[in-house]
This record gives C-alpha cells, structure tokens and sequence, in this order.
C-alpha cells in the first residue's frame, strides 16, 4: 500500500516534537502591540564565566562563545546535565530582549538537543533576542527508544513525567539572569501534543515557571488516550481498512457534514454536529465482496467503534476520533502497515509496557487488556503524568496566561479531550476564564499542524500581546497554504465561537468572516 507523503511526513514531524505550527511562531512579530523583537541588554560577564554556575542537581555544565552566522546572532551556547541524566540547552543571544522562551517534546521525549528541527526553533528565538532553553527529559531516545528508559533507572519515568521540564526552566532562569546580570521580564512556553501537555503541568504543578504559554493539541489525558488507541487498535485490526476505503469515508463525511455550518467550502467546522453513521452513508458491500467501493459490515463496525471511543460496560471511557480525521488514519492508525505500528498505538503500547506497569513488562500484550475491569491500572501512572487538574489559581493569579490550540481533525490526539479539559476549567472558573485561558479550535487542522483546514498561524504573538499588554486574543489571523501559496484565511475563534460567513465576498478571504457565538 503506498504512503501518501503528505500525511506521512506530518504524523513522523508531529510525533517527533517539532510542528508546521511551531514554526509559525513569531510569524506576525511586525504587526505585534509589544517591540518583543527590540534586544538592547547585553551580557554582564563573558560566555565562559557561566560555566562556574553551581546547583545542588548540576552534574556537569559547558558554555562556549559561538560567532554570528548567516542570520543567526552570535550566542553563548550552554549545555548541561541535571541530575540523573537530564540533559538541557540554554543559548543567550549576545543582545537580549529581556524574554525567555521554552520549547517541549514529542511522544516520549528523548529528543537530540541538535536535531535540526530543534536547531531551527532555536535561532528563530535567538533572532528576535530571546533566551532559549530546551531538554531530552531525561533519557536519550536514540539509545533508549520508545518508554523504554525506566529500564535502565525507574526515575527516568518521573523526570519525563514532570521533573526534567519544571528543573531546566528554573535553572535555566537563573542562569540568563547571571548572564544579563538581570532577572528576566517574562517567561514563555510554545509546545505541541506531548509538550503541550509538558506545558499544562507546568501551569498545573509550577506556576511560577511561565508568564505565558502556548499548548498546542496538548496531550492532557495520556491515560485516557492510551485506552483509546488501545481500543482502535483492536477494533481496526480485526477490520482491513485500505486506502482506498478510507479515502471513500472521507469523501461521505464531508459530502454529509461540510454544509451543516451553512457553507460548503470543504470543512467540517464542528465535527460534533455531523451525525455519521458508516453503516448507513457509506455503500455496503453485498454478502461476500469486499471492493473498494462500499464498506462491509466488519469495517463500518470498526469504523464506528473508532469515532465512539473506548467504552467500559457500556458507558465512554474516552472520547472517540471525530469525523472529517478520516484521511489522515491510513498512516497513523490503520494496523497491517509493513513500515511500522501506528503512531497512537505505538505511543500506547510504549505507554503500557513501561510506564503503566511496575516493574515494567516489556512484553505486555495489549490484547489482554479488559476494557471493562482494568481501567483503574492505569490510574498510577496518570497522577504523575496526566495533565488534567484544572486547579490553575496560583497560576492565574499571578497573571499567567494559557492559550490552547486544537484540530477539530486531529487522528493521534483525540480533540475532545482538549475541549473537555478547557470547558471543566471554565466551568471551575466561570465567566472569568477567558481572562487568562482560551482555546482556539481549527477546523480541518489535523495533528499540531496540516490537513485541509487554516493551519498557518502565529499564536506566540498573540501570547505575548496579551501578556505583556494585556490584550487578550480576540481572533486570531490563520491561512492554508499549498505550494508555498496562500489560497485561504480564516480567523481562528476563542471557543466556543466559531468563524461565520458574511454572505458576501470570497470564502477564502478572513475578512468576510467574524467571531460569533455557535
């Protein structure tokens, strides 16, 4: 079966920790209330005088001159280890704009502190005067692979849990503040899918880390979606779904839901409302064929089985994938690919055989979980990794601001588990919320970034101006770009506003469309 590219290469860069979406950051810098990109303060002691820095966790710390180049301004490249093994980076441009800014981790973590992805995130940060700090957690996935990582030493699970981010922020903290020789103004963080997660526990669990931070798709329940791609596994598996078949749901999905927002422009704007039943808009196979199509009973049960999501005894476990994500399975979620699992279940499967159980069991068989009694095994390894409190006080009063992100489209993280977590937060905080958390749903945006939705936008701008200036994001500009060409824009709403067409104009273009109530 032949990959498409597209989508193949989105789910890899997505899981890997570094997104289309974290490149857009700092993308609307010129149109910004706040000068963010004016660096005036300048070192207070040479490059190499940080190496002397000591804290009771520092095992080992290097700090090296490096020059300018290309567009990258010469920085102080400090690099380090965190006790057991926590491995971190700290650059200081050689004139600062007084900001700090974090970036978070795909999947298990265990990224290469060099990976180019990293690499470019970095100097985008350093050209505009930012500090910049980033860490593997803990463990080196190149050498540790998957969750694999506890094996060699149980504490490895804590400092990927919540540990390695909250110790390389405050140290890293520190250390531009002895650099400058003064403390710095504000803190940022931008992550997606695991490091958005990274980014709600810092809120939850360290509120005095960040001032600001984006979430993008952030993995708040890594439980909860463990069961769940447990659940599509078994059920996908036991169904042969082709490309082709796929493609033909897709196709159904949107030829049902594309108009029920009253405009047809090839986006499901809020999946909840489509009433899809494969069993019934999907053509059946007759009794013992099976072409591409029409689905058989198997494959629609199957189908449906994904979109409702994990159930115990009949009442949800988790929330399911949402229709209009059908064209992005084919490489993350189909079982049968020759290259490698699916991208959710392997996360699960890593989840399970080494976080989950105590000791690990390498050789766990998801095809024993009971989804009706073994919920609760879960339950331990989610009070240290699932970022599901909504108690933000501390953090809220003390002016943090979160600003969450999600694709309506998204096949590895279930975006109703974004939502959910955001409506209890407002539901605890009232009319209040949106003083200092607001979510931003896409529609056709699948995971961190691509799909067929406006997946093009600067949220760390709009961070930033609502920080610092206190404007809160009342929309925020997105585009779709194909061959390097913008052919559409969009506002992106705060939820539960959803963009609405004027009834005039091109539907491609932001400006016939406002934020209104759904």
């Amino acid at each position: 079966m032949r990959v498409e590219p597209i989508v193949a290469i989105a789910a890899v860069v997505a899981i890997a920790g570094v997104t289309t979406a974290q490149a857009q950051a700092f993308a609307d810098v010129k149109q910004s209330a706040v000068h963010y990109d004016s660096a005036q303060h300048l070192p207070g002691k040479p490059c190499e005088g940080i190496a002397g820095y000591r804290t009771k966790d520092l095992l080992e710390l290097h700090a090296t001159a490096v020059a300018a180049a290309a567009t990258t301004p010469a920085y102080c490249h400090v690099t380090g280890t965190l006790a057991p093994e926590i491995a971190f980076e700290v650059s200081l441009p050689a004139q600062w704009n007084g900001r700090f800014y974090m970036i978070g981790n795909g999947g298990h973590a265990g990224d290469s502190l060099d990976d180019p992805g990293r690499v470019a995130q970095r100097n985008g940060a350093l050209q505009l005067g930012f500090a910049f700090a980033q860490t593997n957690t803990g463990h080196d996935a190149r050498k540790e692979p998957g969750a694999s990582f506890v094996l060699s030493n149980p504490q490895k699970a804590i400092d990927y849990a919540y540990r390695a981010v909250h110790l390389t922020a405050a140290t890293a903290k520190d250390l531009t503040a002895q650099y400058y020789a003064r403390p710095v103004a504000y803190a940022y963080w931008n992550s997606c899918s695991n490091g958005g997660r990274q980014g709600l526990i810092e809120a939850q669990r360290y509120p005095e880390d960040f001032d600001g931070m984006v979430v993008n798709a952030p993995w708040v329940d890594q439980t909860g979606f463990t069961i769940g791609a447990m659940w599509n596994q078994k059920a996908l598996s036991a169904a042969s779904l082709t490309a082709s078949k796929l493609a033909l749901l897709a196709e159904k999905v949107l030829a049902k839901c594309d108009a029920i927002d009253g405009l047809k422009d090839g986006l499901i704007d809020d999946p909840r409302r489509c009433d899809f039943n494969a069993h019934q808009d999907v053509p059946s196979c007759p009794a013992g064929s099976d072409t591409a199509d029409c689905l058989t009973s198997a494959q629609a049960d199957a189908v449906m089985k994904v979109y409702e999501g994990p159930k115990a005894k009949g009442k949800p476990l988790f929330p399911g994938y949402l229709p209009g994500s059908e064209g992005a399975w084919l490489n993350v979620m189909v079982a049968g690919r020759p290259d490698a699992k699916p991208a959710d279940f392997n996360l699960a499967e890593n989840t399970m055989r080494y976080l989950v159980h105590t000791p690990p069991k390498p050789d766990y068989d998801y095809q024993t979980f009971d989804f009706d009694h073994d919920a609760g095994l879960l339950d331990a390894w989610g009070s240290k990794a699932n970022a599901k409190s909504t108690d933000l006080t501390k953090f809220r009063s003390r002016g943090g601001k979160v600003l969450m992100t999600y694709g309506w489209a998204d096949q590895i993280l279930q975006p109703l588990m974004g939502v959910h977590y955001y409506e209890q937060v407002a539901k605890r905080y009232g009319p209040k919320t949106t003083d200092f958390a607001r979510l931003f749903m896409v529609p056709g945006m699948t995971h961190c970034a691509g799909g067929n939705g406006t997946d093009q936008f600067d949220p760390m701008t709009a961070l930033i101006n609502w920080v610092e200036q206190h404007k809160a994001p009342d929309s925020i500009a997105a585009a779709h770009v194909v061959a390097n060409k913008i052919v559409r824009t969009r506002p992106l709403c705060p939820y539960p506003q959803v963009a609405r067409y004027s009834g005039a104009g091109s539907i491609d273009e932001a400006a016939n469309f406002s934020c209104v109530a759904p």
